[in-house]
């Protein structure tokens, strides 16, 4: 599938002075879970790539290890990723919440993670409506008579976006080692009823993209939500244990990111690898 290609096209007109008009960047998201440890050196190596890209960096939770402490972030988070923090959006994973109340998380992302202590919030990137949330549902709650879910339901209602993204940790499918999770399907109905297009999520350290589907994983090319695996951020890599049918992509054997450019009406993703892998998956697709 081609990619760079829709991107040499893929560009936002503005006004210059005097009325010409130039080309300004198409907005990106670069993104990967399962981050950064002082026991390995996975992170460094993602963290370059990160600097290769402009645009918004999405952390798919689990981000510092073993507990996200303070002191996690500050030696093992902070030398790497965490130089790209003014940039950031995250989404907090199970890990944080070794730590009572995911605090050190919360502390060290300030504003950047929401309001204080909830983990969900939304975002404008270009004409995309962004939504970043806590899949920790055993924790904060998931279902329908949760205040994530509540709001979340508020929150899709106000968008008036065409296209819609979400993030957070616990994927819905997945052929790693974790598997599915079936305990935010609720959220993925309410993704799936105002037809969002993309979901990505960690957990699982490997990289996998699955065609569309329902929230009960069903294929769905008309209305389906595509989504993504991306628990590639540096801290271990998981082998691949299942082989789900919906599955169209997938890789464990290198660290990377996932880079998409958010166009209006569209989207193209790359899985950028670490330096020495082989591995390529891209491609484009348009919004419901």
């Amino acid at each position: 599938m081609r990619f760079w290609p829709l991107l040499a096209v893929a560009s936002l007109a503005m006004a210059a002075p005097g009325g010409a008009t130039v080309a300004a960047p198409a907005p990106t998201l670069i993104a990967a879970g399962d981050v950064a440890s002082c026991q390995s050196q996975g992170d460094e190596q993602t963290a370059k790539l990160l600097r290769r890209f402009r645009g918004t960096v999405a952390v798919l939770g689990d981000t510092a290890y073993e507990r996200g402490t303070d002191e996690e972030f500050r030696r093992c988070y902070a030398p790497s990723w965490g130089r790209e923090r003014v940039r950031t959006r995250p989404a907090v994973g199970n890990h944080e919440y070794r730590t009572a109340g995911a605090a050190g998380y919360f502390r060290y992302f300030g504003a950047a993670a929401g309001p204080a202590a909830k983990g969900w919030y939304s975002y404008r990137l270009g004409s995309w409506h962004v939504v970043v949330l806590n899949t920790n549902c055993s924790i904060v709650g998931c279902g329908p008579r949760s205040e994530q879910y509540q709001w979340l339901r508020a929150d899709l209602a106000r968008s008036r976006a065409r296209c819609t993204l979400a993030y957070g940790h616990h994927p819905r499918l997945s052929s790693g080692f974790h598997g599915p999770d079936a305990t935010v399907v609720p959220l993925w109905r309410l993704l799936y009823a105002r037809r969002a297009d993309v979901v990505l999520a960690g957990h699982d350290h490997h990289y996998e993209r699955f065609a569309p589907v329902d929230p009960a994983g069903r294929p769905d090319a008309r209305r389906g939500i595509r989504s993504f695996v991306v628990g590639t951020g540096g801290r271990s890599r998981y082998p691949i244990v299942r082989y789900l049918a919906a599955s169209r992509a997938r890789n464990w054997e290198t660290y990377g990111v996932l880079v998409l450019r958010l166009l209006p009406g569209r989207f193209a993703w790359r899985f950028v690898a670490v330096a020495g892998s082989g591995f390529r998956d891209a491609g484009q697709a348009r919004c419901h």
